[in-house]
């Protein structure tokens, strides 16, 4: 359509009101007229009405014109008002999550230039206060992004430039509001390179014996207690590491959430521990000259590399997914967590039958990871154990205890059980799960699905882990319950989710935040651990770490 000329349609204006005018009061004051002055009354009507009807229709364009590409108001900003913002850091990926009153849309274009960035512009959006403050969330040891930059690019459009550290593959979806979220438009940068789970366990492998002493490792039988520190050698004792924080250093990014929403902020956590920079790897033992006795042994650190048992530990929930939340407002990802690296210090210390231990974490810090991805990351180590740590939570407050649970392919052994897989089944679509991608997880762990063997062993591993749980806490029903866990469907491993205790009673609540009792489930954790693969150690497999 043409643009409109005002000066125009202010001339055609004031000719159209002349013009009716004065044949309004030519046919209003007039006597019987001439024939002559009707006709031109007549003609002026005309004329007048032309021009009129001309107007309107510009003046009606014009106004549809405005309606179309009017500057997007304070009201309609609203609508797709900002409700939170989140940032995950990890090595496997980082998250960038908006959460909106409305689905956002956008599109993105990648420049691989030097540094990288992305380019976001998302639609129907204005620039709030909220929305700038995206540009300080960003963590400095945040491995992809090194910084984040948003401005108003026009008057419909936010446009977010998202500095990286590295190449990335990015996905950009939206999810649909699931409790307690709303819409999420999800940014997950995952490393051009991508982390391998079997590099990452030999790195830390490397670690474990760089910190080992230099003396013999300990040895645990089925009968021994599982230590919580290596015993005084004689060179150098090593002593058993501070208990881990409930939760890891510096907020959540749901802490703020839950603000916004009237909730109460969980209980600040603990100082941070400081982590010890890892020592280099020791130079490869060399051998003694020859002697008339038996050359002595290899050093304990280079036996450890021909054999061990790898025991893949799996935190539950994470990132968006806080998993079970207390009373006092106490988050499920931070208490399995803390357990969790607690159990990994005891195992990475122990030995079973000569072997080292090695724990292999499916997440080792706060941050989501689907539910078939932590199965397919336990395949790829080719872990001999799976352990699922969780908190339960229950509608009567009053339901407390740990309980263990192991995979079902005949459907659950109680309600109870059921209602518990379907919730913990749920993780994936609370925690944010890509469904595009969904199927690049799942493959894997599809190729075979013969579990009869793995749920017999699961059972066994089960029942000697309650046993050693009911040494160290209280310990609910008489027996390892079972249902469809998706978390448990790994045909190769033997696979458990142990509950260690109901988040929802508030006594049972302060207990998971205490670093003591934390300590006592580790301890419970490993022994169960030592116990099952005392009395059925895995068929042997050489790895070269």
């Amino acid at each position: 359509m043409r643009p409109v000329n005002y000066k125009q349609l202010e001339s055609l204006r004031a000719e159209a009101t002349s013009i009716t005018a004065t044949a309004g009061t030519s046919i209003t004051l007039s006597a019987p007229a001439p024939v002559a002055a009707a006709r031109l009354n007549r003609r002026s009507l005309l004329k007048a009405s032309t021009l009129l009807c001309a107007l309107s229709v510009e003046h009606l364009a014009f106004a549809q014109i405005g309606q179309q590409h009017k500057p997007l108001t304070a009201e309609k900003g609203k609508k797709n008002g900002i409700v939170a913002l989140r940032i995950w850091p990890a090595p496997e990926y980082s998250r960038v999550t908006i959460e909106s009153d409305e689905e956002l849309e956008a599109n993105y274009d990648f420049a691989k230039d030097d540094p990288p960035r992305l380019y976001v512009d998302i639609h129907n959006l204005l620039l709030g206060p909220e929305l700038r403050t995206m540009e300080t969330r960003v963590q400095a040891d945040d491995p992809n992004i090194a910084a984040i930059r948003i401005a108003q690019n026009s008057p419909t459009i936010v446009r977010m430039v998202i500095d990286l550290k590295q190449r990335v593959r990015p996905e950009v979806f939206t999810l649909k509001p699931i409790a307690p979220y709303r819409y999420r438009l999800v940014f997950d940068l995952y490393p051009a390179l991508a982390v391998d789970p079997m590099a990452q366990l030999i790195a830390e492998r490397l670690q474990t014996i760089a910190q080992a002493p230099s003396t013999e490792a300990i040895h645990t039988t089925p009968s021994a207690s599982v230590p919580t520190a290596p015993p005084p050698a004689p060179a150098a004792p090593v002593p058993a590491p501070p208990p881990l924080p409930t939760r890891p250093p510096g907020p959540d990014p749901l802490d703020g959430w839950f603000d916004q929403h009237g909730a109460s902020r969980p209980a600040p956590a603990p100082a941070p521990v400081p982590v010890p920079t890892p020592a280099p790897p020791p130079p490869a033992p060399v051998p003694p000259p020859p002697a008339p006795r038996p050359a002595p042994s290899p050093p304990a650190t280079a036996r450890q590399t021909d054999r061990i048992y790898i025991v893949a530990l799996d935190p539950g929930h994470g990132g968006e997914d806080p998993g079970a939340i207390g009373q006092a407002k106490t988050f499920e990802k931070h208490v399995v967590l803390a357990i969790a690296h607690q159990v990994r210090e005891q195992l990475n210390r122990t030995r079973v039958n000569g072997v080292p231990l090695q724990a292999f974490m499916t997440r080792d810090r706060d941050f989501f990871v689907p539910l078939a991805a932590r199965v397919e990351r336990t395949r790829r180590v080719q872990a001999d154990l799976f352990i699922s740590i969780h908190a339960d939570a229950a509608e009567n407050f009053s339901a407390n205890g740990a309980s263990v649970y192991a995979l079902s392919s005949r459907g659950a052994t109680s309600t109870a059980a059921r209602l518990l897989a379907e919730k913990e089944n749920l993780a994936d679509a609370v925690g944010g799960l890509n469904i595009k991608t969904a199927d690049r997880h799942v493959q894997s762990t599809l190729a075979d699905m013969s579990l009869s063997a793995q749920i017999r062993d699961s059972l066994i591993l089960g029942a000697l882990m309650r046993r050693e749980l009911a040494n160290h806490t209280r310990v609910r029903g008489n027996k390892v319950e079972q249902a469809n866990f998706a978390v448990l469907r790994n045909p190769d491993t033997p696979s458990i989710l142990v509950e260690t205790g109901f988040i929802s009673n508030r006594s049972e609540e302060q207990l998971l935040r205490s670093s003591a009792h934390q300590a006592k489930l580790a301890a419970a954790i490993t022994a169960g651990i030592v116990a099952y693969l005392s009395a059925h150690p895995p068929q042997p497999r050489v790895r070269s770490v």
